[in-house]
């Protein structure tokens, strides 16, 4: 089931500057959706609260860092 996001209150990280190359999130009562700036129009991801916890505790852990 898709949510209803016509509500959402997208937010973008205040340190992506201006060249619009990021990614916007908003909090859902039952997940976290996440789009890209420059395509606000294009697909969205939308993540249950445990998988979003899990990917912040991986981000935490440095698990999507780079080599």
């Amino acid at each position: 089931m898709t949510p209803d996001l016509s509500r959402a209150a997208w937010r973008k990280s205040t340190k992506s500057g201006n060249n619009g190359g990021c990614v916007e999130v908003a909090f859902l009562d039952d997940g976290v959706a996440v789009r890209d700036t420059k395509d606000r129009t294009g697909p969205v991801l939308v993540f249950t609260n445990h998988e979003w916890d899990a990917f912040l505790d991986g981000v935490s852990k440095g698990e999507f860092n780079l080599p």
